[in-house]
């Protein structure tokens, strides 16, 4: 063998070698640098802890702040599951609301009966039915001007519930309307089920 193809023998190994070790460092790129592979999109309302990263390590997570009247009752809820953050709860309702009173306007039943209470689901599943018969365009949602928390509790069966008041702008195409209701929200806190569920639906004090 000549001196030329010695060489390049040697100098192919030595990459291969270095290839190798680079590949066992660094392993393969199978996706976002963050735990290579990200968990599939949370629905809108869940436990904060299925809608966020956890805390790595020995890292605690932060504890949420509570402020207001209902202060002390979202404190209740967060004592019964520390992953229950408002400010994450919040960002779920609002979205959680875009998608209920969008399936209500054009009468999706499969995408309603998952979110709502029994109780909601049959009253609104009622409404429908009425709607059908008389060719009532339902009401969708133009704007959601403001969604705030105005009660929490949590009673003895570890049950919460969390009301938020929503005002937004509805329309059917020919007419629009300011509406400003309170959604209660309710999850078993020692479930390992993580979605709310919409409970109640009032309409809020003008004011």
């Amino acid at each position: 063998m000549s001196q030329s193809m010695i060489e390049f023998v040697v100098l192919a190994a030595i990459a291969l070698f270095i290839g190798w070790r680079l590949y066992i460092t660094l392993g393969q790129d199978d996706g976002p640098p963050e735990g290579r592979s990200r968990a599939p999109q949370a629905s809108p309302l869940r436990r904060s802890s299925d809608a966020t990263d956890q805390a790595s390590g020995d890292v605690a997570p932060v504890r949420p702040v509570f402020t207001g009247a209902h202060a002390a009752g979202l404190e209740t809820i967060y004592g019964a599951d520390n992953s229950f953050d408002p400010t994450i709860f919040l960002q779920g309702a609002r979205s959680a609301y875009e998608m209920i009173v969008a399936a209500f306007a054009r009468g999706d039943r499969q995408a309603l009966k998952p979110l709502l209470d029994k109780d909601v689901y049959e009253a609104w599943d009622a409404a429908i039915s009425e709607r059908e018969k008389t060719g009532t365009e339902g009401m969708s949602l133009l704007r959601l001007r403001r969604a705030e928390i105005t009660d929490a509790s949590l009673d003895d069966t570890g049950m919460a519930r969390v009301t938020v008041e929503f005002e937004s702008d509805l329309g059917d195409g020919v007419s629009t309307a300011r509406s400003k209701e309170l959604w209660t929200f309710m999850r078993q806190t020692s479930s390992n089920d993580p979605n709310w569920l919409l409970d109640d639906v009032d309409t809020a004090d003008e004011g």
